[in-house]
């Protein structure tokens, strides 16, 4: 083949892979979106009374229980606003896919 015409040959994303993709296209390894960097999911809602936002804690805390294999560092506070309390909450866990999976759960 020439030159000139091995040139304009497409350049297909299967043969531009970096150590990271995989050699399928668009994929990419799990492990370099898994990383076990980020274990934190947080929370933040406003809410008209302090029950409902104690209640959705619980619900939350509840959720977070059934997607832990170690225990869920959980944070949380109530703050006053005009129009009602928010609810803000951390949940940290021991690997990022519970933290995900946990999310997912709240869809």
């Amino acid at each position: 083949m020439s030159a000139a015409l091995e040139a304009k040959k497409p350049v297909h994303a299967i043969n531009q892979c970096s150590a990271q993709e995989t050699a399928a296209c668009c994929c990419i390894d799990v492990g370099t979106i898994i990383d076990n960097t980020d274990c934190t999911a947080s929370y933040q809602q406003l809410f008209a009374t302090r029950s409902e936002a104690e209640a959705m804690l619980a619900d939350l805390t509840a959720r977070a229980r059934k997607a832990e294999s170690d225990p869920c560092l959980i944070s949380s506070q109530f703050a006053e606003q005009a129009d009602g309390i928010e609810l803000t909450a951390d949940f940290t866990f021991c690997c990022q896919i519970e933290s995900i999976n946990f999310q997912l759960g709240l869809r």
